[in-house]
């Protein structure tokens, strides 16, 4: 078959095509961040020990979940290189490539949950937390196929300049992992009164719905017929070698990365269960305001990743400080929001006002790191569009170092507050934006071939 071109799928450098991409992202990355921020709120129902051991089991499913977007971000720079050079027939490919790999991510996720989480989880956490922590995981883990298939499903559509579609996936999940939370959580509508097990249960409808409808999405907007998808998932050996060359580095990168939070999560058992709680607290803001990050992050893969697909790499470092400053913006408007109402976003969680007080030093300290993420993230998926994802995982490797440097000095030998502790944030994040910058104004991924 003859090579179709399709100009269609080539990005323009303007802020209503950044925002074209980027604003359905944000919205398709924030309904589930609500969903999460209300599943802490009716756990926080359940006490103080409920919403702390919330936030150990939930930074592991994000170590699975980001595996999962490792896939994702490479199944999208790959897509939307082939949309840059008009090449519609490699898509279809990819993608069926995608859908093999991640169900085959999902059961090595669930294996490991199943048989070695345990062992290694075991000598970290307190033995009246273990059991309670394990059994939501082992609950928890069947919704990872689910997920796998919806994030690919998801880089799909937004690969493919069809990111508006995201939506509606993602707020149907929402609403039914709400209603589920509600009703599982404490046996409302005649359903069994679950307890901390019933958030696990919830999830894993949620994920299944949000994957069905993804692909109904697909299915009914008349993109199957015209990337010619789901007709043929014989393995491809070069289409598959392409996807985890790059999704490796990145699958590396973003477990490290959780893996280091999980880790400072342990050390806060040392801290007590408000400090675990408050921490937990901080990830729902991380959560809640990094899906304007994040969705611009995404934005800057596809299109530094398109733009060079279509031979204009001279306009990647304008289109990069361009996405970032919209990024920048975005997050600082959210962030004195939240500083502002601060005591009010912290009592939503049902907690004293000896919670609150502990709590709002941290939130400014996380304010300061989030604007160095809402740079960072745009330059580093800037690197994951150019392909050198062995980059993007060197980068991790020297932010992590002083990362664990920091929490290791700073909680475990000083044994200083939570709010100087969580400086461990600003470090990270100044890391990142500094290397990533300075390679990619060094030219020196110009010529990378994907």
């Amino acid at each position: 078959m003859s090579q179709v071109l399709d100009t269609s799928l080539q990005v323009k450098i303007t802020n209503r095509q950044i925002l074209q991409i980027a604003l359905p992202i944000s919205v398709a990355l924030i309904i589930p961040n609500i969903n999460f921020i209300t599943n802490n709120i009716f756990l926080g129902g359940l006490g103080e020990r409920a919403l702390a051991n919330a936030g150990t089991v939930g930074v592991y499913y994000l170590i699975m979940m980001v595996s999962g977007s490792g896939l994702s971000n490479a199944l999208q720079a790959l897509i939307s290189r082939r949309g840059g050079e008009g090449s519609i027939n490699a898509i279809h490919t990819l993608f069926a490539q995608g859908i093999r790999i991640a169900l085959q991510f999902a059961l090595a996720g669930m294996l490991i949950t199943w048989f070695v989480a345990p062992i290694c989880l075991k000598p970290f956490i307190k033995p009246e937390n273990f059991e309670m922590e394990m059994n939501f995981l082992r609950i928890r883990i069947w919704g990872l196929p689910f997920l796998y298939l919806f994030q690919t499903g998801n880089a799909f559509l937004i690969g493919t300049l069809n990111s508006r579609y995201m939506m509606i996936g993602t707020i149907a999940e929402a609403l039914i992992n709400i209603f589920f939370d509600y009703a599982l959580i404490y046996g409302a509508f005649s359903f069994p009164q679950l307890g901390f097990n019933g958030a696990a249960y919830a999830s894993v409808i949620a994920e299944f719905s949000g994957m069905a409808i993804v692909y109904l999405v697909i299915f009914n907007r008349g993109l199957k017929n015209r990337f010619n998808l789901f007709s043929d998932f014989s393995y491809d050996k070069k289409s598959s070698k392409s996807i985890l060359k790059i999704a490796a580095p990145l699958v590396l990168q973003f477990a490290i990365s959780l893996i280091t939070w999980l880790v400072f999560f342990i050390v806060l058992e040392n801290y007590g269960e408000r400090a675990k709680a408050i921490s937990n607290t901080m990830r729902n803001v991380f959560g809640i305001l990094g899906v304007f990050v994040w969705a611009f992050a995404s934005t800057s893969n596809i299109m530094v990743s398109n733009l060079i697909g279509q031979k204009l790499e001279h306009t990647v470092i304008g289109a990069i400080k361009k996405i970032m400053g919209l990024s920048l913006s975005a997050t600082f408007v959210m962030l004195l929001l939240l500083n502002i109402f601060g005591e009010s976003f912290f009592k939503m969680f049902g907690q004293n006002e000896a919670f609150v007080h502990d709590g709002i030093p941290v939130l400014r300290v996380i304010s300061v790191a989030m604007l160095l993420m809402s740079m960072g993230t745009v330059w580093l998926n800037a690197v994951t569009g150019t392909g050198n994802t062995k980059m993007n995982l060197l980068i991790e490797f020297i932010a992590i170092t002083m990362y664990l440097a920091y929490v290791y000095i700073v909680m475990i030998r000083l044994k200083l507050s939570l709010t100087v502790a969580w400086v461990n944030e600003f470090i990270y994040w100044a890391v990142i934006l500094s290397i990533a910058f300075w390679y990619m104004n060094s030219g020196r991924w110009k010529n990378k071939i994907v």
